[in-house]
């Protein structure tokens, strides 16, 4: 297999090389996470049971922020639910049919919900 020929800098994949050893780069590394109060936050609930066997799930989705408050949302709701539940890509994931219950929690929390579906 023959190598990839660099054409200009982005070929590298955003690596960065410099021989200046005082040279600053911490403000390169980290991207800035977009933060949204609770009040400005458009959450979404609706029910899916595709991809798992047919258990139903109820699914919140459009938290912006970062993934730790998603994460600790996620507990609040398994905890006052009483049921298990996980984060996948940005997507809070709560098993059974909880969707009207999960919507007074976000309520009650700031969040502004909108019921999606049946």
């Amino acid at each position: 297999m023959a190598k990839k020929k660099l054409n200009n800098l982005s070929d590298l994949g955003g690596f960065v090389f410099s021989t200046n050893k005082e040279e600053d780069f911490s403000s390169l590394s980290e991207e800035s996470t977009e933060i949204l109060d609770a009040k400005d936050q458009q959450l979404e609930a609706h029910f899916s049971n595709k991809g798992r066997g047919g258990k139903t799930v109820t699914v919140i989705s459009g938290f912006i922020g970062p993934s730790s408050d998603l994460k600790s949302l996620a507990k609040l709701l398994k905890t006052k639910c009483s049921v298990g539940g996980s984060v996948k890509d940005g997507e809070i994931i709560i098993q059974g049919k909880h969707r009207d219950k999960i919507m007074t929690i976000l309520q009650k929390e700031g969040y502004q919900v909108k019921r999606v579906g049946g």
